[in-house]
């Protein structure tokens, strides 16, 4: 189910391109910790195999983050358009130790059953934070997607010329203006989408559970956001009145 929930993810994403509907010059791509349901597993009994009480999910691992520090649970990945109309492209979930830089190419990489809305040549820049700062990542996304991976980077005296230009672009007036896409785009979509289907805390236990509820809530939120855009209530803070949960 969640194969299909993904594919599905990614067909709306492209669907809002196709007609039209969002701006795919400048996306983003970023991630987020969810508390799992129920009571931490200690990483001390994890080693050791002992579930010390009821109610712990064994699926859930610990992920860290600068600013929610450690979160014993799951991880949604998410890629989103910047502009006017900001909406989710794809979407996965993992649990919350997979490191973010893992998850880029399946991310922008088009299925088998679906096309990749990052291959098409309206797509310029994607913004990210320094945990995509990978070189491996530059080079997928110059030469598989053709877009430009724009991360923080700092000028060091022996920086490398591939990655100095890297920095330079990064610093410029362009750079920045790109860059500060991110903070009003994706981190307060992926808070929207939490608050409005109240994922966080999960619900539910089990890894299979938790990435159809997660999931389905970003699908849900593109329909949403399509319904809106089709009958003309373009706001999408006006999903959580229609869900009724404003």
């Amino acid at each position: 189910m969640s194969t299909d929930t993904k594919q599905r993810i990614s067909t709306m994403g492209y669907l809002f391109v196709a007609e039209g509907l969002v701006d795919l010059s400048i996306t983003a791509i970023d991630s987020t910790l969810i508390k799992a349901k129920g009571h931490v597993w200690h990483k001390s009994s994890m080693k050791k195999g002992e579930v010390p009480c009821p109610g712990i999910d064994t699926d859930a691992r610990w992920g860290y983050s600068h600013t929610k520090g450690w979160i014993f649970g799951y991880k949604l990945h998410l890629t989103s358009t910047t502009g006017d109309l900001v909406v989710p492209l794809t979407a996965d979930v993992t649990t919350a130790n997979v490191q973010d830089n893992q998850m880029y190419v399946s991310l922008t990489t088009h299925s088998s059953s679906s096309s990749s809305v990052f291959s098409l040549p309206s797509a310029l820049h994607m913004i990210a934070d320094p945990g995509y700062d990978d070189k491996k990542l530059y080079e997928h996304s110059k030469k598989a997607l053709r877009v430009d991976l724009v991360c923080p980077l700092e000028r060091y005296e022996d920086t490398p010329k591939k990655r100095l230009e890297l920095v330079c672009f990064y610093q410029s007036i362009l750079g920045q203006a790109i860059y500060s896409q991110r903070r009003i785009s994706i981190e307060p979509l992926i808070e929207h989408i939490k608050s409005v289907f109240r994922i966080d805390p999960l619900p539910v236990r089990r890894v299979h559970r938790v990435s159809a509820i997660v999931l389905l809530s970003v699908l849900l939120y593109q329909l949403m956001v399509y319904y809106n855009c089709k009958t003309k209530k373009i706001n999408p803070k006006s999903i959580k009145y229609m869900l009724g949960t404003g």
